[in-house]
């Protein structure tokens, strides 16, 4: 099976619907204060118009509360929701959509085995190489080679780019493959080229 492709941090409806052209599944929009990608919600509607229904919108948080995110869903109307904090199982399946939960990878992957099951309503994890407390985005790797067998599927995000995402497939044989940082030419500016060769370098190596 193909690995997915989801782009995160988009801050600009030309780079989404770009993204969106160049066959990507999923597309992230931040909505984090202090996050250098972070999305306002009066921004989102124009987000929401350039991509197609084919593809997954997830809208990111972190330790939000409930009505903050309420408002973002109903400015983007995301298909996905995705929370890199402190956010409980119950907290999370609440909005009645689809969720994935980041797992900071930054710590060590030891304890990764026992936290995936206080997250049983999580539709995937999503592996990043960010320290616990801290955002993900930020182009760090961790380890491939320690991860425990899981029982949801991975997306896999942390320091990827077009020089390393064949080694990361073949090393983690992930669900979906997640990118931020190693397709920009700036936080939140995406950089053509690099976006067009991350994908070929994914297909290439799903074959």
């Amino acid at each position: 099976m193909s690995v997915r492709i989801k782009f995160c941090g988009f801050t600009r409806a030309d780079d989404a619907r770009l993204a969106a052209v160049l066959g990507v599944d999923a597309i992230g929009v931040v909505h984090v204060p202090g996050s250098k990608r972070h999305v306002p919600v009066q921004a989102m509607p124009a987000l929401r118009a350039a991509v197609p229904a084919s593809v997954d919108l997830v809208a990111l948080f972190v330790n939000p509360d409930a009505v903050t995110v309420q408002a973002v869903i109903t400015a983007l109307q995301p298909s996905l929701l995705q929370f890199h904090g402190d956010e409980d199982d119950a907290f999370c399946r609440q909005f009645g959509l689809p969720f994935l939960k980041a797992m900071a990878m930054g710590g060590g992957a030891g304890a990764i085995e026992q936290r995936q099951h206080a997250y049983p309503s999580a539709r995937a994890l999503v592996l990043d190489g960010h320290a616990p407390g801290q955002l993900g985005g930020q182009g760090e790797r961790f380890s491939w080679t320690q991860l425990p067998a899981l029982d949801k599927p991975i997306y896999l995000a942390g320091g990827l780019a077009t020089e390393n995402v064949a080694e990361a497939i073949r090393a983690v044989r992930p669900y979906a493959v997640d990118v931020s940082s190693g397709i920009e030419s700036a936080p939140g500016v995406k950089d053509e080229t690099k976006m067009r060769k991350f994908v070929q370098a994914v297909k290439q190596a799903s074959v």
